[in-house]
């Protein structure tokens, strides 16, 4: 067991290591977050992970802004999903649940960005809808 758990870390600490990495910082909070700005990144996401960090999360980057969808399919935490416009506004949260079989939930939202976080994060962080997001590199 100890063997596997130092495995995890160590394959986690990889990834992280090797994928750009940005923050984001929401009501003072800073968040490491990875950036998923091709459409293959877009799509695998946080799917099939069992883990993320406190204060971890991944940016998801759109040439335009849209209504974008996002789904929990394979996606083993709960997240909470936040939606960002062209002016780093939040325009709506979702609190996301895992989906174990079809169908799943959709999540939708008016973005050019969307954070997803450890699920939870925007009520304990009291973040709201309207807020203002700022990124740094």
């Amino acid at each position: 067991m100890k063997n596997l758990i130092l495995l995890f870390f160590f394959i986690y600490f990889i990834t992280a290591c090797t994928s750009e990495q940005s923050k984001v910082i929401l009501a003072g909070t800073t968040i490491s977050v990875e950036i998923a700005s091709t459409p293959e990144q877009r799509q695998q996401g946080l799917m099939s992970r069992t883990f993320l960090p406190e204060n971890h999360g991944m940016l998801f980057l759109f040439e335009e802004e849209n209504e974008e969808v996002f789904w929990m399919k394979d996606t083993l935490i709960p997240l909470d999903i936040i939606f960002i416009d062209n002016n780093k506004n939040i325009t709506k949260i979702h609190h996301a649940v895992p989906c174990e079989k079809d169908p799943c939930s959709l999540y939708s939202g008016k973005a050019k960005y969307v954070l997803e976080v450890n699920g939870g994060f925007t009520e304990d962080n009291n973040i709201q809808e309207g807020e203002t997001v700022l990124f740094m590199q």
